[in-house]
């Protein structure tokens, strides 16, 4: 049986992202599921993810690895600077949540708006739209907007609020391209987003779910 071992920080994505994951694998698969909070809220209180941040998440690696898993699966936009710098020392398939979303995001247009909720967010996903950007070989505006009041509500279980406010902070993407939400958290409001703004609006969750399923029917 195949395992897939994921790495999430924050609690409310852990049911949604299984439960798609379980739906797009089916049953023989086995899921292997690691919190640490830790990795989101210290880089949120600090500005900055850190070497401790980097190592503690190589930990939290190497256990998943210690799964037997097939592919590992780091939830966290603000950790995918570090997912991969730390791909080549596992020899397993290491996918970043946003793997799938930037490449999307860059080939449906240049002018990108990066929406987020978290600071810590911003650069590590402005950085990755960059360098899929690099590797198509083309430029890209990325203009961002960011609100921490919005995942501070999401956090704090007043879900509707979040999502109002997500809603206005797209509003002001009028003349862009192409909407990236840059955290899992948001991947509920892609539809909404995009209903209300008549623009391509991307998140990270079900590509990259569909990014996994490739890679698992690739292994023997």
């Amino acid at each position: 049986m195949k395992r897939v071992a994921c790495i999430h920080t924050v609690y409310s994505v852990i049911a949604d992202f299984t439960g798609q994951l379980r739906s797009a694998l089916g049953e023989d698969v086995k899921i292997h599921t690691l919190y640490d909070d830790f990795l989101a809220t210290d880089p949120a209180d600090t500005g900055k993810f850190s070497p401790i941040n980097h190592d503690r998440l190589r930990l939290d690696m190497r256990a998943q690895a210690l799964t037997g898993a097939d592919i590992i699966v780091v939830s966290c936009s603000t950790l995918s600077p570090s997912v991969r710098l730390l791909r080549p020392e596992f020899n397993v398939p290491v996918v970043a949540i946003d793997d799938a979303m930037v490449r999307e995001a860059v080939a449906r247009g240049s002018r990108i708006g990066l929406l987020a909720t978290a600071n810590s967010t911003v650069e590590p996903s402005r950085s990755a739209l960059l360098a899929a950007a690099k590797a198509a070989g083309k430029d890209v505006d990325v203009r961002i907007i960011c609100d921490e009041d919005a995942i501070r509500a999401l956090k704090a279980g007043d879900r509707p609020r979040h999502d109002r406010m997500v809603l206005e902070m797209a509003a002001q993407f009028a003349d862009r391209d192409v909407i990236v939400l840059a955290q899992a958290s948001m991947a509920h409001m892609e539809k909404a987003v995009a209903e209300q703004m008549g623009i391509a609006t991307l998140s990270s969750p079900a590509r990259c779910i569909a990014e996994i399923k490739t890679i698992l029917e690739a292994i023997p």
